[in-house]
């Protein structure tokens, strides 16, 4: 076993700003920082897995929203420190940028990087307590805001290894301290997939009759592959799998072509998911490319004159988990989103053309099926490129090259304009008389537009439904998405509160996501509000309710106010073609009195994994998903 005790705490610098400003060490004090507690302290006990001494990982959130992360590691080192002459505990918990992750031997490599997380955590939570074990007894130290408040003593003697940190967040410092749990089961699902083997298990008792869930995968990135595409159609039925390390660089690659039109690949650093990619996810590509047009120059499927295939050709239908594992990882920014190390390029590039080469020479049918939905791709690209120009040719800005049916705003400030994209010509002409043409822009759209989720761009750029929308945001789609040209930074759907228009929502936020991702990712698509019910009564003014619950508030605030139920006339709207242009805007459209509901990309794995439930080709996740889920619909319109 590596040494690992009070000498491998290396202290940088003392802690002192994290109370004051805590957005800089966890993004917010919203519930994604309140969430990024319990990370911190997990990753702790993943970086213990990861140098090879730790298999179980147990997390509870226990009544009033107190959290137990407890690990069977090798516990902190609990000998005094010899620079600052504390017990190495205190020093990890209570001194920022003190660990054993600089180089004093303690791990080879880790997500923790920054060395911020016990001592950050501790500094915002209300009271901690952590117990070690380390082979010869439990001890325990306490602290309350970031101070110790009882000395490390020793609770009891014990043979086991391990370390187990209670603590209560904050409520000075967070806007709310109640846990999401399926926020937090997404993360240790995903830090299960990434350690084949090692087992998470996970227990929310604030509640009682809960029961624990344990995510455990010996196939692990093979697993994680299998989970993202259970309701895609695979290519390869057999996931494609490569594990090796050159350099110092641990590489492990899993991938599966499916006949869906979109790629999913999502790479990581030790751990850390890097939603920006980096160099580790170039060099996949570039490998990954390069073996399979020599592949096909070898085999003679590319004849002398062609050319090459494009990459995103070669990626169509993709799903792949790209993981590294870098000694001195570089990141680009605290957020640690994109992976700046130059040397990973090559060494993943290699590793993937050398392996992927392999596979398609020992898999010949298996690679005539992907090069064949390749080319395919490729022709639907060049025919997307044509119907791209001539989109393109038609967005300049002036007013007679727009959408026909887009009735636009006056301003060209596009951070003052926003856009309303209505479903259907008689709430499209209501929202054009009612808006304030200043800076609301309607763009009305009629008939159920295509699934893109089941279509090649080619399919949607000539399309009469989307076309209009993609002209009149001004941006592009796909790769040649430029969000400096978007034209609207507010795009709010305006749909009818029924079926229909829940499904007309779906399809338009899945051309947003597979189209323009960026649009949802930095906030500009909002969902309007339109009431649902209207309180009438002579001499009384109109009273909107927008949902079942709202309608039964207003009607006892009526009835403080002496107004009997029976005396007032309650019209429920089924379309927003009821109401007339003055009641749109002053239920849906005045900013002053309006509700909108922004929509936000938490996790993108959830996003893609319900986008192809619902859109995809594959008709058994679907049912299955509306039989689990129609229990929770209380509001249906037939």
């Amino acid at each position: 076993m590596a040494k690992y005790d009070e000498n491998q705490i290396q202290v940088l610098e003392g802690l002192e700003a994290v109370r004051k400003r805590p957005g800089m060490y966890i993004g917010s004090v919203s519930e994604r920082g309140l969430h990024h507690l319990v990370y911190e302290i997990v990753d702790n006990s993943v970086d213990e897995a990861l140098a090879g001494y730790c298999t179980e990982i147990n997390v509870e959130i226990l009544p009033d929203n107190v959290i137990t992360v407890q690990d069977n590691g090798r516990g902190v080192p609990l000998g005094m420190h010899h620079k600052v002459h504390k017990p190495a505990i205190e020093v990890v918990y209570t001194i920022l940028h003190a660990g054993g992750k600089f180089g004093g031997g303690g791990y080879k490599v880790s997500g923790g990087l920054h060395g911020v997380g016990g001592s950050v955590v501790n500094a915002l939570s209300e009271w901690m307590s952590v117990q070690s074990c380390n082979g010869d007894g439990l001890y325990e130290i306490s602290f309350e805001r970031g101070k110790v408040t009882e000395e490390l003593h020793k609770i009891s003697d014990s043979k086991k290894t391990g370390t187990k940190v209670t603590f209560k967040a904050d409520s000075q410092i967070f806007d709310t301290t109640i846990y999401n749990a399926d926020t937090l089961i997404q993360r240790f699902r995903e830090m299960a997939f990434l350690n084949k083997g090692l087992k998470i298990t996970f227990w929310d008792k604030r509640e009682e009759g809960t029961e624990q869930l344990v995510f455990h995968y010996e196939g692990g990135l093979k697993s994680f592959v299998e989970y993202l595409n259970k309701s895609k159609e695979p290519i390869n039925k057999d996931i494609i799998y490569f594990e090796t390390e050159q350099n110092d660089v641990q590489v492990e690659v899993a991938l599966q072509y499916t006949s869906a039109y979109s790629e999913n690949i999502l790479s990581f650093v030790n751990n850390i998911h890097t939603a920006e990619g980096g160099t580790h996810l170039d060099g996949f590509k570039r490998g990954l490319t390069k073996a399979f047009n020599d592949y096909a120059r070898n085999f003679n499927i590319l004849k002398e004159k062609d050319p090459n295939l494009q990459g995103e050709d070669i990626r169509e239908g993709i799903t792949a988990i790209v993981s590294v594992r870098v000694l001195e990882p570089q990141f680009e920014g605290q957020t640690k989103t994109k992976l700046g190390n130059s040397n990973v390029t090559g060494i993943v590039s290699s590793i993937t053309n050398s392996k992927i080469s392999i596979y398609l020479e020992e898999n010949p049918q298996i690679a005539k099926a992907i090069l064949e939905k390749t080319i395919s791709a490729s022709r639907a690209r060049e025919a997307a490129r044509k119907a791209r120009e001539l989109v393109r040719r038609k967005s300049a800005l002036e007013s007679t090259t727009l959408p026909g049916k887009l009735a636009d705003c006056q301003s060209k400030d596009a951070s003052k304009c926003e856009i309303y994209i209505v479903e259907g010509d008689s709430a499209g002409g209501s929202a054009k008389q009612g808006r304030d043409r200043r800076f609301q822009a309607i763009l009305p759209l009629w008939g159920k537009m295509i699934n893109v989720e089941k279509t090649r761009a080619d399919k949607i750029y000539n399309n009469d439904k989307l076309s209009p929308v993609i002209v009149a945001l001004g941006a592009g789609i796909g790769n040649d998405f430029n969000e400096e040209k978007l034209r609207y930074h507010k795009i709010i759907l305006m749909a009818d509160a029924d079926v229909d228009g829940a499904h007309i929502r779906t399809l338009l936020l899945t051309f947003f996501f597979r189209y323009m991702r960026p649009l949802i990712e930095n906030g500009y698509v909002y969902i309007a509000q339109p009431p649902l019910f209207k309180l009438a009564k002579r001499g009384m003014e109109d009273v909107y309710c927008y949902n079942e619950a709202d309608l039964e508030i207003k009607l006892k605030e009526l009835e403080e106010k002496g107004i009997a139920r029976d005396s007032l006339t309650m019209q429920r709207y089924k379309g927003l073609g009821e109401m007339d242009s003055e009641q749109l805007w002053e239920t849906t459209m005045n900013p002053e009195k309006r509700i909108l509901v922004k929509v936000e990309l938490e996790d993108a794995i959830k996003a893609d994994e319900i986008f192809s439930v619902l859109m995809g080709e594959n008709v058994e996740p679907r049912r299955k998903f509306i039989e689990e889920n129609a229990k929770y619909v209380t509001n249906l319109d037939i």
